[in-house]
């Protein structure tokens, strides 16, 4: 082989290499290397603009809190008052609820002790019959039976 041929074709074949990576390869690197250049710009004036706005939020918060410490104190106090006040109306509900509670337990009671009463009238009306027929030996009709049961209900 000839070795002018062959630096020839490599040449050919280099700058139809370069032309083909400026052509295709070199513009997407550019624009995307531009992008980032871009975006790292609006980074910087991003933080910029933050480092300022910090800077008046810190002045305002001193401004605002040499105001707010007087009006701490009056705030304070308010919060004070309200809370006494909620804890009085919630001791005056506790206070209801229990009356109202004690009064539904008393109430109970005294329909269940009436409940054992009528209860037992039935049951010593009953005993009393079966006591006496022992006694009697005999069998009552069941007329007079009902009859001795209410006298005795309303008797006891």
């Amino acid at each position: 082989m000839n070795l002018n041929a062959t630096l020839v074709y490599q040449m050919i074949v280099f700058f139809i290499l370069a032309w083909f990576t400026m052509k295709f390869v070199w513009p997407p690197l550019t624009k995307a290397i531009e992008d980032r250049r871009q975006k790292i710009a609006e980074g910087l004036a991003a933080a910029e603009k933050g480092k300022a706005d910090l800077a008046q939020a810190q002045a305002r918060i001193s401004l605002m809190e040499t105001s707010a410490k007087s009006d701490n104190h009056a705030r304070l106090t308010d919060a004070e008052k309200q809370a006494a006040q909620i804890i009085e109306q919630a001791r005056a509900e506790a206070e209801k609820e229990r009356a109202r509670i004690l009064a539904q337990a008393q109430e109970d009671a005294a329909q269940e002790a009436q409940r054992l009463r009528d209860s037992l009238r039935g049951e010593v009306a009953v005993l009393a019959i079966a006591g006496a027929e022992r006694i009697l030996r005999r069998e009552v009709d069941a007329n007079a039976h009902a009859e001795l049961l209410t006298q005795l209900e309303a008797e006891l």
